[in-house]
């Protein structure tokens, strides 16, 4: 079956397994951790319920497979798949409910990201041009209990103008308007997690003007972004080598200045 997009069901079911494995594989969850789904079809006008494809539950990233993968409609109703749905469904059907635009959800526990999430501190500092152009406003929703309605109703009422979340005690949410753009935001927010950091110990950045995240704003609306457009995913099984050492070299070198400081303050 051909998608709207021209993405087969089967293209998509593959695409969302090599989405979990790379999550797994940067270490933005952990064993059966996180969870994503991806639009098949919206509500129609004639009443039709719409339907998602989405995770199962108790399942490691890491390892699905695409038959693992369950169709649900907008009531959460299963249509296909004989596995239990993830917990987190009703999150991501609120999440297509309020925003037609959005076609890809992932919700992951980026461990950097996810701290500033335990501790309710902010992230959404305009540091960075590429992340005000990239993720736009970084929302904190304040806690609810995982895979509850109320968790539900709190994400619909942030996701309504933000494509990036932090869920207090819990994780993060991204959405796009397709699952590499959900994807490369999640990864990208665990990235600006990591540089914050640093640059806290380094005793605190310099934030954009107000006139210059205007500026930034306005060239993402024009199109004139390149992160904007999609990349070419890797291989399934292929991660980029040289970012993930990268990346383990900065996290690496934030954990060590972060022992540091805390030797100095006497904390234990």
């Amino acid at each position: 079956m051909t998608l709207m997009g021209g993405t087969s069901e089967i293209a998509l079911r593959r695409a969302i397994v090599d989405a979990g494995r790379k999550l797994y594989q940067r270490g933005l969850i952990a064993a059966s951790d996180g969870n994503i789904s991806a639009l098949l079809e919206g509500p129609d006008r004639h009443g039709g319920a719409g339907r998602v494809l989405v995770t199962p539950s108790a399942v490691w990233k890491g390892e699905m497979t695409p038959d693992m993968l369950l169709v649900v409609d907008f009531t959460g109703k299963r249509l296909k798949g004989d596995r239990a749905a993830t917990s987190e469904l009703p999150m991501h059907l609120a999440v297509y409910r309020c925003r037609p635009d959005v076609r890809a959800v992932v919700h992951a526990h980026p461990p950097l990201a996810t701290a500033y999430a335990v501790a309710h501190t902010h992230l959404g500092e305009p540091l960075l041009s590429e992340v005000v152009l990239r993720l736009g406003a970084i929302e904190r929703v304040a806690y609810n209990a995982p895979s509850t309605e109320q968790l539900a109703t709190s994400v619909a009422a942030s996701v309504a103008d933000h494509d990036v979340l932090l869920l207090a005690n819990h994780g993060a949410l991204t959405v796009g308007h397709d699952l590499p753009d959900a994807l490369g935001r999640m990864e990208t927010l665990e990235h600006f997690a990591t540089i914050s950091l640093a640059v806290r110990q380094l005793g605190g950045g310099i934030r954009l003007s107000d006139s210059q995240v205007a500026e930034l704003r306005a060239l993402a609306s024009a199109g004139r972004f390149a992160a904007d457009q999609p990349q070419p995913w890797s291989p399934p099984g292929q991660p980029c080598t040289t970012c993930d050492v990268w990346r383990q070299a900065v996290t690496a070198k934030v954990a060590s200045e972060v022992v540091k400081q805390l030797a100095k303050a006497n904390i234990p």
